[in-house]
């Protein structure tokens, strides 16, 4: 079959539960013009190289593909879909409240916050012989943490998540499904989510409390604040990221964990594994597999293809993670792997601002679970996936076996 449709195979739903082998036949390329004229490179040092390229831009507004971003014409790109020096100004206001320097200690003291958020939920799920991973657990737990990190309510996590449902929904790239009427309906979510965290903002202007879009709207750094229009874009963007593709690591994981019964049980004599084995999972199942388009700004010699100026460029993380060139035995899941500098977080100036949080709570929440679940089993292998090829991971995932207290009783 021509590498010219590898993109359009990546993209198809039938694909989804299984990408891998399309990765093999893309590496074996290492870069893949496609029929509509774009490319795909999909070998880990070049995809690094790229990453750290300032030729490549991220700009939204550059793209030539449809922007599938669902981003209302009003509002600007948040930080992730535009360049230095707007990236970075953007990203440094956001961070001040949320990491180091000016914040260093704010993740590391959600540890505590984190075991309580996760037991409490396990605790609701004693007494019953199967549970759906996602909406039992791994879905409730990452938006609970990011609802009390920026400040909005708990009554109004249902809404929350209707919105981001239909916004991810409108990454997808299949042609099924009215993809247009798709991506009207995530530019609407979007503007309905910013308006309503606009809104929030707007009140903690005059009542603030010990929250992120409190600190956002009252800090006076050197840089000045953010607009209106940039701090309701940055809110949605952190209120999305901040939970979505932890819902997929934590689910990719423990379905990955199922599938390697050998290592689920080393992690539960050996639990000081769990950080390495958090990254393995990054490197092996990435929650984000592929980044959406890249525009070179010149042409540029990619493993000797010259991708011309303004092509529309594709980098299949996914991919780079398993390249046998960069690691040893790459298709084989080793929880205590060294040297694994994976993509699971991207790299560069575009690295995942919530890496740390994303981490903590993987850790957290894939202990819980091996500490609890009573003889795991999956009810459905290969598991129903979601359709987006970009934040891939299953919609559900039907574990059998039952919640125990963790101290062998049920």
């Amino acid at each position: 079959m021509s590498t010219e449709t590898l993109l359009e195979r990546i993209n198809a739903y039938a694909s989804r539960a299984d990408p891998y082998p399309l990765y093999t036949e893309l590496r074996e390329h290492g870069v893949a013009r496609q029929n509509d004229g774009g490319y795909l490179v999909g070998t880990y040092h070049e995809i690094a190289a790229l990453l750290h390229d300032p030729r490549i831009s991220s700009d939204v507004r550059l793209r030539t593909v449809p922007d599938l971003s669902g981003r209302p014409k009003d509002l600007p790109p948040s930080f992730i879909g535009i360049d230095d020096p707007e990236h970075d100004r953007l990203r440094r206001l956001a961070m001040r409240p949320f990491g180091p320097p000016h914040s260093p200690g704010r993740i590391d003291a959600l540890h505590d916050d984190l075991v309580d958020i996760a037991r409490e939920l396990l605790d609701g799920l004693q007494g019953r012989d199967r549970i759906d991973l996602v909406d039992d657990f791994a879905y409730p737990l990452p938006v609970t943490v990011i609802c009390r990190l920026l400040g909005v309510p708990r009554e109004d996590m249902p809404e929350i998540r209707g919105w981001t449902n239909t916004i991810i929904a409108s990454l997808d790239r299949s042609p099924e499904d009215d993809p247009q009427g798709r991506q009207r309906a995530g530019a609407e979510a979007r503007a309905a989510m910013g308006g309503y965290l606009g809104a929030l903002a707007e009140r903690r202007r005059e009542h603030p409390a010990d929250d992120m879009i409190s600190a956002l709207v009252h800090d006076d750094g050197p840089e000045g604040r953010l607009t209106e229009p940039e701090l309701m874009t940055t809110l949605t963007l952190l209120m999305i990221a901040g939970h979505e593709t932890t819902v997929n690591l934590i689910t990719n994981g423990m379905l990955t964990l199922l599938r390697h019964p050998d290592a689920l049980e080393r992690l539960r004599r050996e639990p000081e594994l769990m950080p390495s084995a958090v990254e393995e999972l990054l490197r092996y199942e990435p929650p984000v597999q592929m980044l959406p388009q890249r525009t070179p700004l010149t042409d540029v010699d990619v493993g000797g293809v010259t991708i011309p100026q303004g092509a529309p460029l594709f980098l299949i993380l996914a991919s780079g993670n398993r390249d046998p060139l960069r690691f040893e035995d790459a298709d084989h899941f080793a929880p205590a792997r060294r040297d694994n500098q994976h993509f699971g977080f991207g790299s560069g100036v575009h690295n995942c601002f919530g890496a740390p949080l994303a981490r903590l709570e993987t850790q957290v929440a894939l202990a819980e679970l091996l500490r609890r679940l009573d003889g795991p089993r999956l009810v459905e292998d290969p598991p129903p996936y979601r359709h987006s090829p970009i934040l891939r991971g299953p919609r559900h995932l039907l574990i059998a076996g039952g919640v125990g207290t963790g101290d062998g009783k049920r």
